[in-house]
């Protein structure tokens, strides 16, 4: 296996830079550069000098022997002087030596992965805590980061065992007087189980907390969409103008309200023909955004918009304003009229669609094998006074279902598109 190294902390110029080394050569590098491997887990200072003797800088390593390091392998750190020339020579000179090599993407990760430092669900938390921008986001991910989903895994999965182990026992015992049928126990943990995967399914999904609640401005031309979206925002991001058809593409851009992500949605004004080609187009991509939303604001005349969406009056500041009967919202985005009162009810009903504190936000890869689980043991349930050999069976799967969650069974596929998510250098 190659010595991989990176450029781990921010990119710079910065105050201090920090290089990893992790793999088998990781020790020779370390005392190539430093002229010494220095006690484990102890900042110690060194001149650090490339093959040739030049100086290249006057910083700190560390030392961390296999298997107590992040990735599970010899790992060292250079902590340097954080600009671009001093990182570029220390980079060059590990390239130098013989069996380094630079890391790709997420490839450190990849490696604890694999090292059995952490499982996948753990690895899918560190992937959203690095791209967390909201306190929430945050969170949830610091919670999977630290092993909450797995640590519940591991807990279906031994009540999983324990129910296996009974129908084992039925299986191979079945001329015993004692064991010749399950017991009623097992149909009442079956149960439980079967319910704690069902209430888990039930919670919010990760993917608008990851993506952002994603809320979508809809109705005709020239109803205010784009005006409304770019108060929202609080910048000129959509052209508005009185010309019909002004706007003819998707807009989306992320903005966090209380702390709340959000993805915001601006698009062609919805007529039956559009005004050319171009504007038809929109139109279509217009009605795919409304599907696709989590909540549509809808600002056309009232009673015509999607099932669901939000009655908004728009535009109430104008002279020929006609107000609307029973609107959940009346707003300018020109005065300001009603834009705080939009603003919190958009978080709130956000935040009741999301992930709580200290639930479990579950991604759709993790959502689609828990339903398998979840599937696998409602079938069990159906068909336990049967035969103990299906039941067995349904078991597995459950138990492999649970497996796949974790990493205990992985495609490389799966893999290739989580540790891809990563920067270089983690």
């Amino acid at each position: 296996m190659d010595t991989i190294f990176a450029l781990s902390s921010g990119a710079p110029p910065a105050g201090i830079a920090v290089i990893r080394v992790t793999g088998p050569r990781a020790g020779s590098a370390l005392e190539r550069l430093a002229g010494k491997i220095p006690p484990p887990r102890r900042a110690t200072r060194a001149w650090l000098k490339d093959g040739a003797g030049n100086l290249l800088d006057d910083g700190l390593v560390l030392w961390f022997p296999a298997p107590g390091s992040v990735t599970g392998e010899d790992l060292a750190e250079f902590h340097l002087h954080g600009g671009r020339a001093v990182i570029a020579a220390v980079e060059s000179a590990l390239g130098d030596l013989p069996g380094l090599c630079k890391a790709q993407a997420g490839e450190f990760t990849r490696r604890a992965f694999a090292n059995g430092r952490i499982d996948l669900a753990e690895a899918e938390g560190l992937a959203d805590l690095l791209s967390a921008e909201t306190e929430i986001q945050r969170r949830a991910a610091v919670a999977n980061a630290a092993g909450a989903l797995s640590r519940k895994v591991e807990q279906w999965r031994e009540r999983l065992l324990r129910l296996s182990a009974q129908v084992e026992a039925v299986l191979d015992f079945d001329d015993e007087d004692d064991v010749s049928a399950l017991p009623e126990v097992f149909h009442v943990e079956l149960g439980q189980l079967a319910d704690d995967l069902g209430s888990t399914l039930a919670a919010p999904s990760a993917e608008p907390l990851r993506e952002g609640f994603r809320v979508a401005l809809a109705g005709p031309p020239n109803a205010g969409k784009s005006t409304l979206f770019n108060a929202l925002l609080e910048s000129e991001a959509a052209i508005t103008a009185e010309i019909a058809g002004t706007t003819r593409d998707v807009l989306v851009r992320p903005i966090a309200m209380g702390g709340v992500p959000f993805s915001l949605v601006d698009m062609a004004g919805l007529r039956e023909q559009g005004g050319d080609a171009i504007e038809s187009v929109g139109i279509d991509r217009a009605r795919s955004e409304i599907e696709r939303a989590d909540l549509v604001l809808w600002l056309g005349p009232e009673g015509e918009g999607p099932e669901g969406a939000w009655e908004i009056d728009a535009q109430c500041d104008r002279a020929d304003h006609v107000a609307k009967a029973r609107p959940v919202h009346a707003i300018s985005a020109v005065t300001g009229e009603g834009m705080d009162a939009l603003k919190r009810a958009l978080v709130a009903h956000a935040s009741s669609n999301m992930p709580g504190p200290g639930d479990l936000a579950l991604n759709q890869r993790q959502r689609t094998l828990l339903a398998d689980a979840h599937n696998a043991l409602g079938t069990t349930a159906s068909i336990v006074m049967s035969d103990p050999l299906i039941v067995a069976e349904h078991l597995r799967q459950a138990r492999l279902a649970f497996d796949a969650l974790t990493g205990r069974a992985s495609t490389e596929d799966v893999l290739d598109a989580l540790f891809g998510r990563f920067c270089i250098g983690k």
